[in-house]
């Protein structure tokens, strides 16, 4: 198989070297010098590329994949003119190849902090984050294209605790809405090798223990030192919903709680 990823950050980095361990050829988009040296050391095919700019599509790249992978990031921090005009280099990019699906990571963040559960399908438009949902249309204007909407991402270094060492924590009544790196990546191959028919789904753990909890049981468990204090200042019950993307792949996940995490 052939694969390319778009914007190969912290998830694309992963599953791209369990992709070369099992023998396929990977090409991926990085913006960072530091990360194309690493990529080439591992056997990818890495080209230095920044969709915030005009830039030329690399010498000698194929036009055809089996599977592609958009990881890039419809940050907070840019203009939606930024991000509109981001998203569609990654379109014009995508457009001139052939490849049978494409995946886009998006993110729950497109949800309103508000208390109530969270379904994929059933929102007005100026009810979701504009850029984000600006992002999601721009690659859904593609062919064969399935919209992760993933939640917070946690595995390896990334430890909830340790985040919060003697600070104090106002969010710690909140549900979690999280989702372990090996659970995201056994999603995608499987999203890849299955014909999924909404084309939008929430990619979350089943349980939603309280963001307190956790904290103080990875603290345990990774040696970090707790909160200084935990204070509810900001404790609406917003609960986003998997199942739909779990039932139809008839997946059972390795870390079904943050608390496994």
């Amino acid at each position: 198989m052939r694969y390319l990823i778009l914007g190969c950050g912290w998830v694309g980095e992963y599953i791209a070297r369990l992709w070369i361990a099992e023998g396929h050829e990977v090409w991926a988009s990085t913006t960072s010098s530091e990360k194309y040296h690493r990529l080439l050391s591992d056997g990818i095919f890495a080209f230095v590329h920044n969709f915030d700019d005009d830039n030329a599509i690399p010498d000698n790249f194929p036009e055809s994949f089996d599977y592609i992978l958009v990881s890039i990031p419809a940050t907070k921090r840019h203009s939606e003119d930024i991000l509109v005009k981001r998203f569609d280099r990654v379109f014009g990019f995508v457009s001139g190849l052939t490849y049978n699906k494409l995946i886009f990571l998006s993110s729950v963040g497109i949800y309103p902090d508000i208390s109530g559960d969270m379904f994929e399908n059933g929102w007005e438009s100026n009810q979701l984050d504009a850029k984000l949902l600006s992002a999601e249309e721009s690659m859904r204007r593609l062919s064969g294209v399935i919209v992760y909407r993933l939640g917070g991402l946690f595995g390896q270094e990334r430890i909830f605790a340790k985040y919060f060492q003697h600070k104090v924590c106002t969010t710690g009544g909140q549900l979690c809405n999280f989702v372990h790196l090996e659970d995201v990546a056994a999603l995608i191959r499987l999203g890849f090798d299955s014909d999924l028919t909404n084309g939008l789904y929430n990619v979350v753990t089943p349980a939603h223990p309280l963001k307190h909890d956790v904290i103080l049981a990875s603290a345990r468990k990774y040696g970090f030192a707790v909160p200084e204090a935990f204070r509810d200042e900001d404790s609406f019950q917003k609960k986003v919903h998997g199942s739909l993307l779990q039932d139809e792949l008839n997946y059972t996940f390795k870390f079904p709680s943050p608390l496994d995490f």
